[in-house]
Formats: C-alpha cells, structure tokens, sequence
C-alpha cells in the first residue's frame, strides 16, 4: 500500500530552480533514505511534504488519516520546564486518563451500594482502561527515560531546564518527543547529527523496529545501510528512486549512469549521421535532395533530446608524505587529564608506529577532542607522557577550523602559509576542492561549514606531513567528498590517528580501534566491524561463564545446591520442613489477600487497596524463590 505520492513536483526560489518534476512513492512501513549534495533541496522537498511550503507545481497525496512528524536540523525549545517533564507532556491525554480512572475509583467506593450506578462505572471505566492501556498508561514513564537514556541524555541532565540546552541537545530532545509520539510517516533530517555511537546504535534499532513509515536524511552511510530498503537520490534537481541500502543504491546509482551516458552517445552519434546525411543532400542541390533534407530536418527536430548525464562535481585531491618517520611515531603513557572535580580520562596509553591507522570512539564528553589537543600541544596534560618518534611531522585538521582566520579571504589563507607557492599554483590547488573564480577571494568568515572544511583539508594536503591528526574530518563533507577523502588516505603511506562518528569512515580507514568510556580505554584490532563483532562475542562471553556453557543463573542455583548439600541430613530435613510451612504460610496469606481485594468496601480506602496490592507482590516474589529452594531441597533428599 502506498503511504505518500509526489507527482511532478516542481521548486524555485527567485531564479533558483530547486525541483524540478520530482515523483515519489513511498510504500508503508518502508524506510527510505534521500542523499544528495548539500544545498540540493533535500529539505526543501520534506517542507513540502509537510505542507510547510507549497510546491510551485507538481501535488503531494497522502493516505487518508496519516500523521506526520517532522524533525528539522534546527530546534527551537523555550520551555521553562525539565527536560522528562517537557518530554513526558507528550503523554498529557494518558495523564487525563489516568487522572479520570482515579475518579471514577473514588466514585466507586463511594457508590458500591447501588447496584445499577455501580454497574455504569465499572463500564465506564472498563471502557476508559482499555483505551489507557492501549495508550500505554503503564509503561509511558519508563519509554521516556528510555528515549532519553539512548539518546545520551545523563541523569543530572534529565532534571535541568529544557530551555538551557545546546543546540544540538534541544535537537536530540525534538528526536525523542517524535519517536514517544509515534506518527504513521516519521521525516528525519539529519538526525545523527549531535549523537555519539552508542545513540545512533540505538536509534538504528529504534527506527527498524518502528511500527510505521520513515524517511530520513543523512550522509551517514553506515546508518542508511542498517536502517533504510529504499533510497531517493536529488542529482541537479531531478529525483531518481532506488531499492535497497546505500550500499545498493551506490551500485545501481553507477549503472545508472553509465546506462545513460551510452545512451546519450550513441544518439549523438545517430544525430551526428543524419546531419551528415542532410548536408550531403543539400550539395546536390536539387529539387529531390533538397525534400528528402528537410524531410530528415523535421524528424531531427522532433527527437526527443537526452540530456548529457553529468556527474557532480568532486573534490578530487590525495595525500602524500615528503618524508618517511622511523618506525615508533608516538608513545603515551599514564596520561590524564580532568577539569575541575570532573575526571575527563586517566592512565590512557598508546603506542603509534608508522603505517598505524587509529580511530578513538567513545560517547560524547569523554575527552576525545581533549585528548587530540593535548597530543598536538593545544593543551597540557594533567599527569603523563608524549613522546615522538623520529622525522614525525604532524598535520592536524580540526573540526571547528579554529586555525583557519575569519577576516583573511581564502586565496590568502593558503598563500600566507605557502609563500613559495605560485599564485596559479594555490589556485589549482583550491580548484581541487571546488573553490574556483572569485570564490577564492571571499572571507573565510563567510564560508560555509562545508566550505571552511574543504579549504582546511587543501592546506592539510599542501603540507605533505606523515602523521595525520583528524578530529571528525567528514563533518560538513557530502558524500561524494567522503567517499574522495576515503580514497586519498587509503593511498597515503604515513600514520593515521582520527576521531570519528563516521563508521563508514572508520570501517574504510581504520586497522586499529580505540575506544574511551569513563572506566577506560579498551583497545581493538580491525575495524568498525570487527569492533562489533568482538563486543558481540564479549557480551556473549559475558552471559556464558565457563566451558560448559552454564549461564550465571545457573551457577547461581548450583551454588545454592552445593551449600545445602553440605548440611547434615537432619538440618536437610529440618529445612526441607520448614520451606513447606513457609509456602504454606504464604500461600495462605495470598488467598486472603486476594479475598479482601475482591471486596467492594475494600476500593473505599484507596491507600489501604494499595497498600495489599504491594504485599501481594511482595509475597509472590518470596513465595517463587521458597519454591526454588524447595526443588533443590528434595532433590537433595532422594540422593
């Protein structure tokens, strides 16, 4: 059944043209990933969607009834309230329910002696317990610490205002609200911007097992081959539909366009001929040549052009070493490093030797930044040591480009570091990364982040240095520069050490994992994959104790047996006696507390209700572990 229709949708602002006869069918419940350059118009088409913006042509059908939710790149939350209360308004009708049925306890306690207005109430709120539950009345407190705590959202953070969060926090809080809420079409924007591994893990997980319909997007690659069956691509305003993963729509995407080129030549070729053919019959110059000419010119003129399918524009650059390092390029030992009463890391060691290609993970806030700043000299180490190799030149490429000057234009922020450098040189060199004409002279300051990070990695290249330093180097790069940056440090021959979030990016570069959490440092040989796959097995290894395979629990109870078995047989009997007065004992008390719950007057003390309700729990949970001891006491018996 299809969700979600475009038919002909067209887009331009001013002289602008952004869409042009974008189609789409979504089918339900498919999960549909939109890549594209920056600036394509990918969210310009989820407004639409939305009704946020109106098409200049083309329609948007929807099926009947279909709620939408939309997450933009950019939250705005003003709310004065926690950041579970702003979170928890999402369920104020399971609230109102919930405050209702307490009334109409209170109104059957009060009203338990007429028989016909009991029977009103107890419909009613049979009616009214049945709509909470499917509400989920019960477990809505718990799916908000949930969301929160998978969407990294600490303790002390939960309880602090929600109008006081970063950007990209109040963005994570807007994922959240939409994932409780549950609409039947869920639009996401980007939305593993501002999460570390374990969150976008977790939403991975979350958004396959959604019960409705999701679009999302992302220049994640990683995430859109674990969430998506469906991939859109936006290619010079024109949208082109795929099945499959990225991983998929790569491939096809690449025969695609190979399809189309020879197409496009072989017409051109045909044309080519026929206007051949026509000035050969025009020399002749006759009455009958000159017909069967304009004949072909007619039928030239109603051929269907193709267009000349064009690739974008690529970065296209690669790294490369003036010299080679010796064989240990760095050593760190014990270092650590705290803010205040706040422990970022201690006791990190790492042993780089050349060829290595590192990447350090971690959540959020646990210091790995910090740690590339105090490696490349930015900042100082609490305790610890560094130490260098021989001939190691290090080049780093900072995330937020706080090396990059915002009133120089780019031409000289480039020159004034290479000025040895022809001034056509440093031009073709920022030609590479699509910074051409009078875009070169533009202050850095008003280059997009994009823009900012490409003119950063041109000096990087320029520099030639053997050890790369790289906090987060894919940020603001679309895919296509991605995939180009993959391929150049693939090719470099010096040492590598890199933060990412990219586990694309990491799965391609890395051959050495490190992961940073706040108990410590743990180290993994391989890459992203292999990561996983060996957390997978500790996490097995975890569950299965020893060589027999026995679980915890089972050398739990084995344990218990093996501390009976070393009582006398009389204190065996003894107990095996008295577990049976203990049972009974219990099972007694549940019968009369399930008695007095089935009274009427019982309800008219709400307190005292909830009061038994809690002992009944609690002596069913003493009487399921008597019986576990009971087993093991008879099996004890007949040995």
């Amino acid at each position: 059944m299809i969700l979600l229709t475009l038919s002909n949708i067209s887009k331009s602002f001013v002289m602008n043209r952004v869409l042009t006869d974008v189609s789409l069918t979504l089918p339900q419940y498919a999960r549909m990933g939109i890549v594209g350059v920056n600036g394509c118009g990918k969210s310009t088409m989820f407004q639409i969607i939305t009704g946020r913006l109106q098409p200049d042509e083309g329609t948007v059908s929807l099926m009947k009834g279909t709620t939408v939710g939309f997450l933009t790149q950019h939250a705005d939350i003003e709310s004065d309230l926690t950041v579970t209360e702003e979170l928890s308004r999402v369920f104020d009708d399971v609230k109102r329910m919930e405050a209702r049925l307490r009334e109409l306890e209170a109104e059957m306690a009060e009203k338990h002696a007429d028989a016909q207005e009991m029977k009103r109430l107890s419909d009613a709120y049979a009616r009214l317990t049945a709509r909470f539950e499917d509400a989920g009345g019960y477990e809505w407190p718990s799916r908000v610490q949930g969301v929160l705590a998978g969407l990294g959202f600490s303790e002390e953070r939960r309880q602090q205002k929600a109008s006081l969060l970063s950007g990209g926090e109040k963005t994570r809080l807007c994922l959240a609200r939409l994932l409780l809420r549950q609409p039947d079409l869920l639009l996401l924007d980007e939305p593993t911007n501002h999460l570390d591994l374990p969150s976008i893990g977790w939403l991975e997980d979350t958004l396959k097992k959604y019960k409705g319909t999701v679009m999302v997007i992302s220049h994640d690659r990683y995430f859109l081959n674990a969430v998506c069956d469906h991939m859109a691509e936006l290619r010079q305003t024109h949208l082109t539909q795929y099945t499959g993963n990225y991983d998929q729509f790569a491939v096809k995407r690449e025969a695609d366009l190979e399809r189309q080129l020879k197409e496009y030549n072989m017409q051109q070729a045909e044309i080519e001929r026929q206007e051949a053919i026509i000035r050969r019959y025009r020399m002749y110059n006759r009455e009958k040549s000159i017909k069967l000419a304009e004949s072909r010119e007619k039928r030239l003129e109603k051929m269907e052009r193709l267009e000349k399918p064009v690739d974008d524009q690529k970065v296209r650059f690669h790294f490369e070493a003036r010299r080679r390092s010796g064989d240990d390029v760095l050593i760190a030992k014990d270092v650590s490093k705290s803010f205040g009463s706040r422990t970022l890391f201690r006791n990190f060691a790492i042993h780089l030797r050349a060829g290595d290609r590192v990447a350090l993970i971690g959540p959020n806030g646990v210091g790995k930044t910090t740690l590339l700043n105090i490696i490349t000299g930015s900042e100082r180490a609490d305790t610890g040591s560094f130490r260098y190799g021989t001939n190691v030149d290090i080049g780093y490429y900072d995330q937020q480009q706080a090396s990059l000057h915002p009133e120089k234009d780019v031409m000289s922020e480039v020159w004034d570091d290479f000025l040895t450098m022809e001034p056509d040189r440093v031009r073709g060199t920022l030609a590479l990364f699509l910074i051409t004409g009078e875009d070169v002279f533009r202050p850095i300051a008003t280059l997009s982040g994009g823009e900012r990070g490409r003119v950063a990695l041109a000096k990087l290249m320029l520099r030639k240095d053997n050890f790369l330093i790289l906090d987060e180097p894919t940020n603001h790069l679309d895919m296509d520069s991605r995939e180009v940056l993959e391929c150049a440090l693939d090719d470099f021959d010096g040492t590598i050490l890199t933060v990412s979030h990219d586990r694309y990016f990491i799965n391609r570069v890395a051959n050495r994992i490190i992961e940073m959490t706040d108990e410590g440092v743990t180290e993994y040989t391989g890459n992203y994959d292999d990561y996983l796959e060996k957390k997978r097995q500790l996490a097995e290894n975890q569950l299965v104790i020893d060589a027999a395979g026995k679980t915890r629990t089972q050398i739990d109870k084995e344990k218990r047996a093996e501390r009976l078995s070393r009582e006398s047989a009389r204190a065996l009997k003894l107990r095996f006696q008295q577990t049976e007065k203990d049972i009974a004992a219990i099972e007694q008390r549940l019968t009369e507390i399930e008695a007095e719950m089935g009274r009427p007057e019982t309800w008219q003390d709400r307190a005292a209700a909830q009061k038994l309700e809690d002992e009944r729990q609690e002596k069913t949970e003493t009487l399921a572990r008597l019986y576990e001891d009971w087993e093991t006491l008879a099996e004890q018996m007949t040995e």
